[in-house]
């Protein structure tokens, strides 16, 4: 049984570096998006969290005060435009008139409420679309299990299917799950090709999920281990249906899942498309501090690692295409400099956190691969720059060679 839970789903997708800042513009137009602003008395915690730099990078909000911030948000909307553009980052809200609630399932199915959606673009024109859902009228964990393993594969079959049969949303806003896959398109569908490379080499067609779940005391306390639920535990991880064969391979699973046990009634677990969370509800703080926390302080770290994987990944691609590899040398000197190298929080679980999630992620071997590929082509481009002055040389040589000779000719007619 859930105490308390909800969950995200992450969609990124990626606008063309030159039609950014008509991207934007839309947003501001879009009467039913608003800027999102950062501020250091509301957002403490966040603010805290993060290192200095990092957070500048991040939240350049945090950097408006006072009547700096008011301008701002009485500027025009062009006005607006040129000083986000500014910024590495820009966050959008979605508002709607009222809660949105859906259900999955035709007959009695899991109700569920989408509780914000949220837009987050970077300056390099990686983008995300997040939508934060919460569970309706049930407390019943292989509810949470099936939703999230259902909800997760809609971003998928957008493109394939009129309608997802498993999944009905009854609202005035959203008739159907249609209507959310032309939202998601209308927001995220816009200049999202690029001339080198397509998206589909890059972004994941489902959705990432950040997911927390608080169980109540009776299911995992000192009498009731949590031996009893891992199972069940397992299948949250994994974001896999309730259902799922219960003598799975548990050596298989865990290949590739990465488990913080920090404290004895909170589990991490961090997946390669997914980073979701487990306590009990023995201790207040698990269901009170906790889920703030980690929808704010480590939802960002996830957003933040998630951009550096999608970078990396478009990066590594550019590498191949020849023309782009003084650009692709520069957008990596500038990421080291101003992402890769730097320290992210001193928090201890938060550090804990980021350095698991990088290795889920496989960010490391990733930013080497890219590394050991501009050390050869950085050679390969010396090599042929040199080759093309030793051509010069010669050719000059050659043309001083050839005059000088007519100069010895001519002169020896003079004498003569």
């Amino acid at each position: 049984m859930t105490k308390y839970q909800y969950t995200y789903f992450i969609h990124p997708y990626i606008i063309d570096e030159t039609k950014y800042d008509k991207y934007i513009l839309k947003l501001l137009k879009d009467r039913k998006c608003s800027y999102k602003v950062f501020e250091k008395e509301k957002d403490l915690d966040i603010y805290n969290f993060f290192l200095p730099d990092i957070r500048k990078l991040l939240f350049p909000t945090f950097e408006l005060r006072g009547e700096e911030l008011k301008n701002f948000l009485k500027c025009s909307i062009d006005e607006k435009k040129k000083k986000i553009l500014k910024n590495s980052v820009a966050y959008f809200t979605y508002n709607f008139a009222e809660d949105i609630q859906g259900k999955v399932g035709t007959e009695n199915g899991i109700f569920f409420k989408i509780e914000q959606i949220e837009i987050i673009c970077f300056k390099t024109g990686i983008c995300f679309f997040v939508m934060k859902t919460h569970l309706e009228n049930t407390n019943k964990f292989f509810d949470l299990l099936d939703f999230n393993y259902r909800f997760k594969g809609i971003n998928s079959e957008f493109d394939s299917l009129k309608d997802f049969e498993n999944i009905k949303i009854q609202t005035d806003t959203f008739k159907d799950m249609k209507d959310i896959s032309e939202l998601i398109n209308q927001i995220t569908g816009i200049n999202t090709k690029h001339k080198n490379y397509n998206k589909e080499d890059i972004i994941n067609s489902q959705f990432y999920t950040f997911s927390y779940v608080c169980v109540e005391t009776s299911n995992w306390n000192e009498k009731n281990e949590f031996a009893n639920i891992e199972n069940d535990f397992l299948k949250f991880a994994n974001v896999l249906p309730s259902n799922y064969n219960s003598d799975f391979n548990k050596a298989n699973i865990e290949h590739n899942l990465h488990i913080i046990e920090k404290y004895k009634y909170i589990k991490t677990t961090l997946t390669n498309t997914s980073s979701n969370i487990i306590c009990s509800g023995i201790d207040t703080y698990n269901y009170t501090k906790l889920p703030y926390e980690y929808e704010n302080q480590y939802f960002y770290l996830y957003i933040l690692s998630l951009y550096k994987k999608i970078f990396l990944m478009r990066l590594n691609i550019a590498f191949k295409s020849y023309d782009q590899i003084v650009k692709s040398k520069n957008d990596f000197i500038k990421f080291t400099k101003e992402i890769w190298n730097g320290e992210i929080t001193l928090d201890d679980t938060g550090s804990l956190y980021y350095r698991t999630l990088s290795k889920s992620l496989s960010l490391e071997s990733l930013y080497v691969e890219i590394e050991n590929k501009y050390g050869i082509l950085y050679k390969d481009l010396n090599i042929e720059k040199n080759n093309i002055y030793y051509s010069i040389i010669v050719i000059l040589l050659i043309f001083s060679l050839a005059f000088n000779t007519i100069n010895i000719i001519f002169l020896m007619y003079l004498l003569s």
